[in-house]
Formats: structure tokens, sequence, C-alpha cells
């Protein structure tokens, strides 16, 4: 090197960056705002579900024919389900839907049930034999739970804990009753009948609405309905990207290697074009092949194919159009955005695997436009309760049209006016 030509400026050390107060400010606020962000709103919604619990759907049927029992003739069922229905719940944790078996099953078809308490039939003839005499011990009543594993393991259990609990504490009530009548406290009544008598109801617990083995115990659609807002999510990110390398507004560094390709002067609406087309053939691809993976490979139960094919991937591209949609608007910055709208608030408030009912009131307001609700009760609907319109279905679709048409209006409307306000995406250097 001779002495004319200009001497190549010092390199930089590591520790001379690490001490510039600068370069920790920005990366610090923001991922310690999103540190503590994530940890507020994904453990807020399950700390104490129980806690939160606000008005569960559960039916009460009763099937019992009533019978004649000291005192004239009585109908212990309609005793027992009127009794329950009116108990004190001054937090209103459970919706008791007092309704005939047919309707209970109908609820439990379409999701709008997470369990039923049954009187069944003969309920107040079996109270009746209870202190008869006879060669055999008289066959103990029994009130029936029906699940509901459709709804999702925890809603279902929630729901069969809480109707255990009713119908023993009407055992209880009952067992009072029985104890105080005439001749049950007599000296021919043995121990074992005396504590029968006590608490006579016993409970048993059938699956009320089926759902095959290989459904995760009723979290295949919570998981699956995840895959496609990841998809979206995550593939309109990666295009985004790519298009701005491939049009020359970012460099594309593998290793040591760094290319930047020429300037493509575009503007933002039709930069916002390019992507949006793109994340919509995308979602062809990449739903079809978590089908693919879930059902074919996996062997995860599935009906309604085509249906589910067809809604997989309006979803998706919904998603991606949406997150198209925040990056455009915002820059880079709108990427942290749709994170935070797609999935930080999105995944606590889908109500998947813990109901909407045990959560609070921040995340039941969330669940009202937050796409993972919307999106999992239409998977939930086509994998579970037969693809009926009233289990979540409509309303997904509704949802899926409203979130395209909001996405393309946003989108669209900021890019125009960036461009009619002459925000070009060029370089500084190229816009002198």
């Amino acid at each position: 090197m001779t002495a004319n030509q200009p001497q190549p400026p010092p390199q930089v050390k590591a520790r001379q960056v690490l001490r510039n107060p600068r370069v920790w400010a920005l990366p610090t606020v923001i991922v310690g705002t999103v540190a503590l962000l994530l940890s507020l709103l994904y453990l807020g919604g399950i700390i104490n579900p129980r806690a939160d619990l606000h008005r569960l759907p559960i039916g009460l049927v009763n099937s019992d024919a009533g019978a004649e029992l000291p005192g004239g003739p009585q109908n212990l069922g309609r005793q027992i389900t009127a009794g329950i229905a009116a108990a004190p719940d001054p937090a209103e944790e459970v919706s008791w839907r007092v309704l005939d078996r047919a309707a209970a099953m109908e609820g439990l078809a379409s999701g709008k049930l997470y369990g039923v308490l049954e009187a069944p039939a003969g309920l107040t003839a079996a109270v009746a034999a209870l202190g008869a005499a006879g060669p055999t011990a008289p066959e103990r009543p029994t009130m029936v739970v029906l699940t509901n594993p459709g709804v999702g393991s925890l809603a279902s259990s929630l729901a069969s804990s809480i109707s255990q609990q009713a119908a023993h504490r009407a055992s209880q009530q009952l067992g009072v009753t029985l104890s105080a009548q005439p001749g049950a406290q007599g000296g021919s009544a043995t121990n074992a009948t005396r504590l029968l008598l006590a608490d006579p109801l016993a409970v048993t617990v059938e699956v009320g609405h089926p759902i095959g083995a290989s459904s995760g115990l009723g979290l295949t659609a919570f998981y699956y309905t995840l895959l496609l807002v990841l998809s979206g999510f995550l593939g309109a990110n990666i295009i985004s990207n790519g298009v701005d390398v491939s049009l020359g507004y970012a460099a594309s560094e593998l290793g040591p290697l760094r290319t930047q390709l020429p300037l493509v002067r575009i503007s933002r609406t039709q930069t916002l074009a390019v992507t949006s087309v793109m994340s919509v053939v995308l979602a062809v691809l990449t739903s079809s092949l978590v089908m693919l993976a879930g059902v074919v490979i996996l062997g995860m139960d599935a009906s309604h194919l085509l249906l589910l094919w067809v809604f997989s991937v309006c979803a998706t591209a919904a998603v991606g159009l949406g997150v198209q949609a925040l990056v455009a608007a915002f820059g880079g910055i709108g990427q942290l955005v749709s994170m935070f709208v797609f999935i930080a608030l999105s995944l606590p408030s889908s109500g998947a695997t813990i109901p909407l009912q045990a959560l609070p009131g921040f995340y039941r307001a969330l669940a009202v436009f937050e796409p993972m609700r919307q999106l999992s009760e239409g998977v939930r609907s086509i994998l579970y309760f037969g693809a009926r319109a009233d289990a979540g279905l409509t309303r997904a679709w509704v949802m899926i049209a409203i979130a395209t048409v909001a996405a393309l209006l946003f989108g669209f409307g900021m890019t125009t006016y960036y461009d009619r306000r002459g925000l070009h995406r060029v370089h500084p250097e190229l816009d002198r």
C-alpha cells in the first residue's frame, strides 16, 4: 500500500460496542417488555381455572317417572334436579340447563353442553326399595354423569367434577329426609342399611358424546388449529423477508456469504399485492401438508376431509393476509405486532385447552375477536361434532371472512396512503 492510498478505518472491537449504552437500550427495553408481557399473558390464564370459573354450561335431566313413597307418590328425580338448579351459586360458576334427555344429548352433540347430570328412569322406585325387607340387598339408586370429551379434556373434567359434587350433595340432603322417615331408625334396620339411607345415591360417569381414540382426548382440534395459525404466521414472515431480498430491499446472508440484489423500484401497494398473493397460494401447500402429516401419516381421527381441507386453506390464508397487512403498515416492528395478535394474545384466549368459562374476564373479552378461538371452534366442529353449523363452524366462517376483509382494507389502505405521501421503500442514497 502506497502513502497516497487512503488508510482503511480501524475495525471496532466487540468490547467497544458493548460499552455503548445506545447499543443496549432498545434491545433491552423490547426484550424485557416482551418477556414480561408473555409471562403475564400465558401464566395469567392458567393459574387457577376453578377460581375463574363463570357459567360453565352443564345440562340437568330428569328421566325419573316417579313412584309411591311413604306419604304418597313422589318424583325424587324432579326434586333433585330442581334443588341442584336452585342451589346458591353466588359466583355463578355453573350455568345449569334443565332439559329433557333429547335436548341434553343435542347439546352434547353440538358442543353447547360440557356435561350432563341425569336422574335416570326408576330413581324414585330404587329409593323406595332401599328400606324394604327381602332376600337380597336392593340395588343402589344411581345418578348418571355424561361427559363430552369433544369440548376438551379440562372442560369435560370440570363439568364431570362439578356434576359429581352436586349429585353427592343431593344424596346427602335426600339421606337426611330418608333417615327422618318413620321406620328408618327401627330396630330391624342394620347399620349398613342406616348408612345407605344416609347417603343413598351412587354416581356413575359415562361418555355422553364419544370421539375417536386418536383424537388426543379432545386436544387434536387445538393443536391442528395451532399448526394452521403458525403456518400462516411463519409463512407470511418468510414470504415478506424473501420478497424484500428478491426486490433488493434487504440483503441475504448465508453464513459468511452476503448477497445484495439490484433494487427493483416498486410501490408499497404493489409489494403488498405480491406478498398477499403468495400467502394465499402457499396456504394451499401448507394446509395440505398439515393434513397429510396429521391424518394420513399419524392417523388422526378426522371426517369431512374435503371440508377440513377447504377450511384449513381459508384459515391459513386469512392469518397470512393479516400478518402481511401488519408488516406492510408497521414495517419491521409489524412482525412483533403480528406475533402478539396471532400468537401471544390468541393462544391463552382460545378456549381450546382451558375453557373460556374458566378464564379471567380479560381473556374472555379477547376471545371475541382473537383468531385462535374462532378457528379452533371451526376445527372442533369438523373433527368432533359432525361439522355442525351450530357447533361453532358458522361463526368460524363468518370470522374468517371478516378477518380477510379487514386485513385487505387495512393493509392496502395504509400502503396506498404511504404511496400517495411519497413514502417509498428506496435506499436513501438512491432517492437523492
